[in-house]
Formats: structure tokens, sequence, C-alpha cells
């Protein structure tokens, strides 16, 4: 009878810079550092512009493997649709040409849910058409702060119940504009981005292979 083979795993990579490109900013910073660097994006910034910037920043600092959070659609790795609110290019971008490492490149909703994960069935809800309207900027500024509350608590009270979440997280700029958070939900925030981009090269980490994606309440399309 033949032994079986041992599949070998990938080795922890312990400098893992985590990028979190937005729409208005560019955040990142290398492993567990405390504080992140940032620059501003917007329509002009290309993937080209955006990794020669972090480069420059970094400024020989050492780093392993790169995790990119992008605003935006991904499909198996892979940017699948250009975002809204930077410039063009993105989709085919050759990143590891561009950092000279190994890259991972996930939604940037995907990577804060990851870093929010707490074990559990934990609900996120990353913008979607039907919800967006009344939960994103457009039903704020349709309904007013008031209504747009109350249409937040609706959806995640119908999620919730949908799926039989233990909890559920919620992110995204105008997450600060709740009063009250309802009963079982937490904030999500920029810093579960960067835990979430360091968990997608964590061979120990089976968060990845979880259910998830993330309300995000956000400021702007």
């Amino acid at each position: 009878m033949a032994a079986k083979r041992e599949v070998p795993r990938a080795p922890a990579r312990k400098y893992i810079l985590v990028i979190d490109v937005g729409g208005t900013h560019v955040k990142f910073r290398v492993g567990e550092q405390r504080t992140a660097a940032e620059f501003e994006s917007g329509l002009s910034m290309t993937p080209g512009r955006m990794a020669r910037r972090v480069c420059k920043l970094l400024d020989g600092q050492r780093y392993d493997a790169v995790s990119i959070g992008y605003p935006g659609l991904v499909y198996h790795g892979r940017i699948a649709a250009e975002p809204h609110n930077l410039g063009k290019g993105w989709v085919g971008y050759d990143f590891a040409a561009a950092f000279g490492r190994p890259v991972r490149v996930i939604n940037d909703a995907a990577m804060q849910a990851i870093g929010s994960y707490r074990g559990g069935r934990m609900l996120p809800y990353r913008r979607g058409r039907t919800f967006e309207d009344y939960v994103g900027e457009r039903g704020r500024e349709r309904l007013g702060n008031r209504r747009w509350r109350k249409a937040v608590r609706k959806v995640i009270a119908d999620l919730n119940a949908a799926f039989e979440a233990d909890y559920v997280v919620l992110g995204g700029g105008n997450a600060r504009r709740l009063k009250k958070l309802p009963r079982g939900v937490r904030l999500g925030g920029n810093n579960h981005a960067f835990i979430g981009g360091l968990r997608l090269w964590d061979p120990r980490s089976g968060v990845i292979t979880s259910s998830a994606a993330l309300l995000r309440v956000r400021e702007r399309r």
C-alpha cells in the first residue's frame, strides 16, 4: 500500500504589505504596525501611480508579499471591473510585477470582513443594487437621516433573520451616523481591513473559506 504523500504547507510570510485602496485615500502598512501611511487617491489614481507611490513611501522597507483591498468587483483573485472613483487600467494590471512580490487581491469589503471575523456565523453584506438605494449615500440623501437609520435597521434585521447570523459587522463611512447600533451588530473599521490583509497569507487561518461579505453604508459610490 503506497504511503500518502503529504502536501507541504505554504510558509507563513512575516512581512505582509497590506494596501486598502479607496476612492478618496489609499492606506497601507506592513505587518502589524499600529499606524498606516496614506495618501489621496481620486479619479486620477491609476494602479501604476498607486504602486509607485506606495513603493516610494515605503523607502526600501521589507515586505514578503502583498494584500490589496480593491473597491470593486474581484473574481477569483482578479479585478473584474474598473472602479467608479479611481482612474482606469485596474483590470489586468500586473501588481506582482509592480511590487516584485506575490500579490493577492480581494474586494475591500471582503478584506475588512475577514479582519472582523471572531468566530461563529458572521453576517456582513457588501454593497448591492437592491440595498444600496436604502443603506447607501443615495438612500440617505433621498430619505433623510432619520428614515435612513430606520432603513438600515430594517435591512440588518431582514438579513439577520434570513441567514441566522451570530453577529453582523457594519462598515463604511456612514456607519458613524447611526446613533445606536442594533443588538448583535458591531462596527467594522479600517484596522480590520489590515488584519484581513494579513490573514490572506496566514496558512493557519480558515477564515477565507467562511462565508463573508460586509454591509457597508458608504459615504459615496
